[in-house]
């Protein structure tokens, strides 16, 4: 099988996380410095490529009532964007508290405050990502 790929989706940082073939787990791999949804939309081609992404997976941001934010209209416009640059299936993902659960992993982890800032969008991506796989072997499916 071909690894997913889970994107945070910021706006100064788009952060970036990949499974491993078997979508057991998911491994932070950084961000990608957001100029623009085209800028971003190309750089995750080029990750597509590269490590033969099967679907990407988006975080999409709501409250905590479960409802879309403000911020979900410009995620959906990105997508529209990701789609035609990659021509790989994308979904979307929950992501509330992805931040919060990634602050309080590297602080656990005594990752400085200056350091943390450049993690958190990844860590944030990977627990998305995270989240979809374990949903999807919950389920007993691994699409």
């Amino acid at each position: 099988m071909k690894p997913f790929l889970g994107l945070d989706f910021g706006t100064k940082r788009v952060g970036v996380a990949k499974s491993d073939e078997l979508h057991l787990l998911a491994h932070p791999m950084g961000f990608i410095k957001r100029q623009s949804d085209d800028q971003v939309a190309m750089e995750v081609s080029r990750l597509v490529r590269e490590h033969e992404v099967a679907k990407i997976v988006v975080g999409m941001p709501k409250t905590m009532k479960g409802e879309l934010k403000e911020k979900a209209g410009e995620v959906s416009a990105f997508i529209v964007r990701l789609k035609q640059a990659t021509g790989c299936d994308v979904v979307t993902w929950d992501e509330r508290l992805t931040t919060v659960q990634a602050e309080k992993a590297l602080i656990a982890q005594d990752v400085s405050r200056s350091k943390r800032r450049v993690k958190q969008d990844a860590i944030a991506a990977e627990i998305m990502l995270q989240s979809y796989l374990d949903f999807l072997k919950g389920a007993g499916r691994n699409q």
